[in-house]
């Protein structure tokens, strides 16, 4: 936004001012990570939707994110100079444009909203306010709510009627309800019509074009056809008056510098903001249940549900942003509850902090407190609860995310869920072998920098660059030379994730003893119940939940065992995947010593476990095994001549289109198809060589799937993809056989 869009914010002496924070994150979907992270520290959303092209797949994964996060949306349809001037569209196929994207926009919302959540009534109408039309590049949009204060005045003036403000808003609210849907407007006599009350064969214009639209499209043909006389015309009948630089413009500089008078962006985004969109105050109290891990009743949790400034200190760290100070890292984030001051004394608790225990835990002084306004920081004293700031020298005790606070039994904000994958990977090394320290730095440095990018050392001593795919990756990689690592790199062609899993339950129970032959582990693996994974993915299960809650729900919802679920010892990987290690045994003694090794076996750590891993290896040979790959939703635009060569590039690289729509008023189609992640690496350049140029995907980190065929065979696709992945890891050729791991009475 320019400086000349954050001018609107008025303070007037009482302190009746509003003050918004703003924050723009990238709109493409590879970096879905940044929404996350300004998701976490904001209270309602402006979603910006093209009103050429309509809600596409990143309008979709922003809005499920929002709802999860218990945001507040509103929608502003941008672009609507190019609807206008490039494709001319007609007033009422433009009406019709308008209505569909609200419609789509609302079903994402009643998809992934509550009914009757605590956020109230969620769905976007042009009706109450919360739609905004306009043109971000001409700087001009409007709400209903403009119009009808401008038509209520009017008529009220034609019928000279003097109304107190109560009744002004009473009419204003009733004119913004004519302005909108089937409703018809008869200029010779000013009457308004619904669509079953017609008189039979009248055309009436809808009242939408006819009141809004319409003189929008007179002001553009005027000042575009250069018919000076007109515009002049119009110009004092809407009371706008140029400034004397701008009256000497003809064409698109005239237009711009009439719609911003008329209708100043400023303006509009102003009153939907902060009549429609939440204040901390009001948000927190509903969000406290979504953000906070520790007991709805302690300290803490009061104070974000209270938004008090007197509470003790709560700060969510959401992002680390970059200083000018090479390798020093502003912390950004949201104080929730009490206020942070410099040189306040703080306890700073990273994701794995346990509450009571030492790990992951710095206790600290806040050396700065800032505000964060664009690329200029300012100092601050203190900022209070409801507020977003940036911290100093909180960086070197924080990986990317993390809680502060003051308050001795405080639990953690619950961690940010992204709504896609690192799942392209790229192996990074230096070109001069004595550079390898600034390497390892420069990873540091980057896997602070980006919510999303993971820097992994392989066993065999390999660095990995993991992104959410070829554009944030390449984005990646180019900082880590140029900003973090300062060295040249040798980088390897991008690879793809891949997940094992097992297909059928283990054929026999496997045994394996330990080194002493004292002991003896018998293990199965079976693939979990459809949706089980989902709901662990989505939180619906989760390891700190209260036991015997957890059992009851996977009893309900999975039919479960209660008692096997009572007894579920870990989840994996990291302690909190969708993989479960449970105890199915009954009256077996000093089962608790063994726990903690079997659970470290479990998590795949080398080490002192290797009978449990021995045993889980042999489970996995014995439950027919698969390898699963990422899937990505594509999402392609262009004209209806170009599709045919969309379906041949994709039928080519194992993908297939399960949607396809026109969008109604332009030549343009939307394509909507699954692609292997395998398969995407040059399909863009591919895609453009084969439609002209003509066509412009998005790829969206989706879901998993099998890869179809037997790993353990060399020959098969999985086979060559298990072949590929152990020859790069320095690992024997060819899967282990069973007789290897499993062990005999």
């Amino acid at each position: 936004m320019a400086e000349t869009d954050l001018a609107f914010i008025k303070q007037t002496k009482d302190g009746a001012g509003f003050l918004i924070n703003l924050i723009d994150s990238p709109g493409h979907v590879d970096f879905s990570s940044e929404v996350t992270a300004a998701l976490r520290v904001t209270d309602g959303a402006l979603v910006v939707v093209d009103c050429v092209s309509g809600v596409c797949v990143q309008t979709e994964t922003v809005l499920r994110q929002a709802i999860a996060e218990r945001i507040k949306p509103v929608l502003m349809m941008n672009k609507m100079d190019r609807a206008l001037l490039e494709l001319q569209l007609e007033p009422e196929d433009l009406y019709q444009t308008f209505q569909r994207i609200v419609e789509s926009v609302n079903v994402i919302i009643a998809t992934y909203g509550e009914e009757d959540g605590p956020m109230g009534h969620l769905p976007v109408s042009p009706v109450i306010g919360t739609v905004g039309f306009g043109s971000g590049l001409h700087g001009w949009a409007f709400t209903l709510k403009q119009f009808a204060e401008m038509y209520a005045a009017k008529f009220a003036a034609k019928s000279n009627t003097q109304m107190n403000a109560e009744e002004n808003c009473k009419k204003v609210e009733d004119m913004m309800k004519k302005l909108w849907g089937d409703r018809y407007f008869d200029p010779a006599t000013g009457k308004f019509y619904k669509a079953s009350n017609l008189p039979p064969g009248s055309k009436l214009p809808r009242t939408f074009v006819a009141l809004v639209l319409d003189p929008i499209f007179k002001v553009f043909n005027a000042i575009m056809n250069f018919n000076k006389e007109e515009t002049a015309k119009l110009l004092s009948k809407l009371e706008i008056k140029l400034d004397n630089e701008d009256k000497d413009k003809e064409g698109k500089p005239l237009l711009k510098a009439v719609m911003r008078r008329w209708l100043p962006a400023g303006e509009a985004l102003l009153q939907m903001i902060t009549i429609h969109l939440p204040s901390p105050v009001t948000a927190q109290k509903y969000r406290c249940e979504m953000l906070y891990e520790g007991p709805m009743d302690d300290e803490c949790a009061m104070g974000i549900k209270n938004c008090d400034p007197k509470a003790p200190l709560i700060v969510y760290i959401s992002k680390m942003v970059p200083t000018n100070d090479k390798g020093r890292f502003y912390a950004f984030g949201r104080v929730f509850s009490g206020c942070v001051s410099t040189g306040m004394k703080v306890r700073i608790m990273g994701p794995n902090y346990v509450p009571g225990k030492k790990d992951d835990l710095f206790i600290k002084p806040i050396q700065r407190t800032i505000l964060m306004m664009g690329r200029y920081v300012e100092p601050i004293e203190d900022v209070p609860c409801g507020n977003i700031c940036g911290l100093v020298g909180v960086d070197q005790f924080l990986v990317k995310t993390g809680t502060i606070t003051t308050f001795e039994q405080a639990h953690n904000m619950k961690v940010m869920k992204f709504s896609v994958s690192p799942v392209v990977r790229v192996a990074v090394e230096v070109v001069n072998p004595a550079d390898l320290p600034k390497l390892v730095e420069g990873l540091k440095r980057l896997s602070k920098s980006d919510p999303m990018v993971q820097c992994i050392i392989e066993e065999s001593g390999e660095h990995i660059v993991a992104g959410a795919g070829e554009l944030h990756l390449e984005i990646c990689l180019k900082d880590l030379e140029e900003d973090h690592a300062c060295v040249p790199l040798r980088k390897s062609d991008p690879v793809v994730s891949y997940r094992e899993t097992v297909s059928v339950e283990s054929s026999v129970v496997c045994l394996s003893k330990s080194p002493n032959k004292h002991n003896r582990l018998f293990m199965k693996a079976a693939p979990l119940e459809d949706g089980l994974a989902e709901a662990i993915e989505k939180g619906d299960i989760t390891p700190r939940q209260e036991m015997k809650l957890r059992a009851r729900y996977l009893a309900d919802t999975h039919d479960w065992d209660v008692g096997e679920a009572r007894k579920i010892w870990c989840f994996g990987p990291d302690g909190t995947g969708p993989n479960l290690l449970v105890d199915v045994t009954k009256g077996v003694q000093y089962l608790n010593e063994i726990k903690d090794s079997v659970v470290a076996g479990f998590q795949w750590q080398s080490g002192d476990y290797s009978t449990a891993r021995r045993c889980l290896y042999a489970c996995q040979l014995t439950a027919e095994p698969k390898m699963m790959e990422p899937v990505y939703l594509v999402e392609i635009q262009c004209p209806g001549s170009a599709v045919g060569g969309i379906y041949g590039v994709l039928t080519k690289r194992r993908g297939h289109v399960f949607e396809e729509v026109a969008i109604t008023g332009t030549p343009m189609r939307v394509t909507k198809a699954f692609l292997p992640v395998m398969e995407s690496f040059g399909f863009t350049a591919d895609l453009r060589s084969h439609t002209g140029g003509q066509a412009f995907p998005q790829c969206v980190f989706d879901h998993w799937q099998i890869l179809p065929g037997d790993p353990t065979d060399p020959a098969s696709k999985p086979g060559i993809v298990v072949t590929d992945a152990r020859k790069r890891k320095g690992l024997k050729e060819g899967v282990p056989l069973l007789d290897n791991y499993l062990d005999k009475m």
